[in-house]
């Protein structure tokens, strides 16, 4: 991301709203970044930018040298709401990207069938979403952006609506399939906990308008497993990402009074 920003329109009258300030960030092949901060600040915005799901006001995004202008293939999104297609089997939900990549059925069907044997919903396979938890669902949305193959996985706030147990079985699923696939990921996430447990960079951003703030390196060894939470080490972290996100909900809380 380069000098990136973005600024919407205000709507009857109402001064525009300076959603996202000029950002520079780098991703790496294979990184797992955690984008943190408090509500507002421009961290959904952020990523529907790489998405290309909206255009920056200033700057420009490169992935693997060509600048992002539109939605592709090359970069899969799953969003918190369940976005499965109601009409569309467990299966045919992971095969839909692959489908209008036009791979023939065979590898189709086994590409599916592989990814129903990593999020285990084989048993489900027939099933429609509303047939399935919320968990279910969001396990078979990641499965369908990955079966595509893409060069980025994005995904905000993909656990915010489950309950705590399942979303941390959630965490260690998706983070058991990148210590194995090793995608290039940005996962946006106002849980502290969550952005340390999976990330090997967390980027922290400031209260709206939106900047970077602090990029803190995760130097927590993998596999991971959930009990590294509870360490001397995760502690240490998190107690720095406390008072990083604190600092920024105290301000946005000022500005608000005085306005």
């Amino acid at each position: 991301m380069d000098n990136v920003s973005r600024i919407f329109a205000g709507a009857r009258r109402r001064a525009p709203t300076r959603a996202l300030e000029p950002t520079n960030l780098t991703v790496l092949d294979n990184d797992f970044v955690t984008i943190l901060g408090p509500s507002g600040c421009g961290k959904s915005t952020l990523l529907r930018l790489v998405a290309g799901l909206d255009q920056p006001t200033t700057g420009q995004i490169i992935l693997n040298g060509i600048p992002v202008s539109e939605p592709g293939p090359d970069r899969g999104m799953v969003f918190q709401s369940y976005t499965l297609f109601p009409w569309l089997t467990v299966a045919d939900n992971i095969a839909f990207g692959l489908r209008e990549k036009g791979v023939p059925a065979p590898r189709r069907t086994t590409v599916v069938r592989e990814w129903l044997v990593r999020i285990g919903l084989v048993s489900f396979e027939d099933h429609y979403p509303k047939q399935l938890s919320g968990g279910m669902q969001q396990r078979t949305a990641i499965a369908r952006s990955l079966a595509n193959d893409p060069a980025i996985l994005l995904l905000d706030e993909p656990f915010g609506a489950l309950d705590n147990q399942t979303r941390a079985l959630m965490q260690e699923l998706l983070l058991d399939i990148w210590e194995r696939e090793r995608k290039t990921v940005l996962f946006v996430t106002h849980d502290i906990e969550e952005a340390i447990f999976l990330a090997s960079r967390v980027v922290v951003m400031t209260a709206r308008p939106g900047r970077i703030k602090a990029d803190v390196a995760i130097d927590l060894p993998h596999p991971r497993h959930y009990t590294i939470k509870t360490s001397p080490e995760f502690s240490v972290l998190k107690a720095r990402l406390t008072e990083e996100i604190r600092a920024e909900v105290v301000l946005a809380d000022t500005a608000d009074r005085a306005s």
